[in-house]
């Protein structure tokens, strides 16, 4: 299936738009089977977009009852901590709104690495649905760094190419650091992957990824790529703005 590509004028429209489309794919999957599951990014682009669907005019249009929280990565900090992408959810969107503590399923960033991606990776299989072994998450959400990184995928590291485990420890050498990220095989699985852009810091990355060569070693968000899902970016004027169609 080939991607949806959206450009709206500024970040709060491009919030706007995939607040509408969260909202869409929640009440759908909610009436298919009974919960809807989802992962949330860490980054700049989402805080717009949490900070709308915990407003009055969204949060209660979404059965957060039945809703499951996970995060396509997580640092590897405790949750309190600034670069927490669980802390900054949580203070934007998930203490505003009505979700049993129950749903919410963190990355515990602050233990081993290792230890924390399979402890992670077995939440996933538990508490997501796998009717074809791996887990088939109903929204993820993604965004793009720079350099073409996308969840915890960075250039050049090996979590671009796993294709047995669905978490992994990725290590990263320019930020000296592990990160806990979902794999392709578990991204690639979802009913629905969404990408946010914003910003003329991504129009150059953006023209490459969509419109370049194929080299995901180099720019990883190209390996997303859902096996039978829809795949869609939702993006702004600036970061098209080099966009050839």
């Amino acid at each position: 299936m080939e991607p949806e590509i959206v450009v709206r004028s500024d970040l709060n429209s491009v919030a706007r738009e995939a607040a509408d489309r969260f909202v869409a794919i929640a009440r759908q999957s909610i009436v298919a089977h009974g919960k809807f599951t989802l992962a949330l990014s860490g980054g700049s682009t989402p805080r717009a977009l949490f900070t709308l669907l915990a407003s009055s005019g969204y949060q209660g249009q979404i059965d957060w009852e039945h809703t499951l929280v996970f995060w396509g990565d997580e640092r590897c900090v405790p949750p309190d901590h600034a670069d927490s992408n669980y802390r900054m959810a949580r203070e934007l969107l998930l203490a505003w709104v009505h979700i049993p503590e129950g749903n919410v399923h963190r990355a515990r960033g602050e233990i081993n690495p290792e230890q924390a991606a399979l402890e992670y990776e077995q939440t996933v299989r538990r508490e997501a649905p796998a009717s074809t072994g791996i887990p088939s998450f109903d929204l993820i959400l993604l965004g793009i760094g720079p350099d073409g990184h996308t969840a915890s995928l960075f250039p050049g590291t090996p979590a671009i190419h796993e294709q047995t485990r669905l978490v992994v420890a990725n290590f990263v050498p320019k930020l000296g650091a592990h990160r806990i990220t979902f794999t392709p095989p578990l991204i690639n699985a979802a009913a629905h992957v969404m990408f946010l852009a914003s910003g003329a810091d991504k129009a150059d990355v953006l023209r490459a990824i969509l419109e370049g060569e194929h080299k995901p070693d180099l720019l990883p968000a190209q390996i997303v790529k859902p096996a039978s899902g829809q795949l869609t970016w939702l993006i702004d004027r600036t970061a098209a703005a080099h966009l050839r169609s």
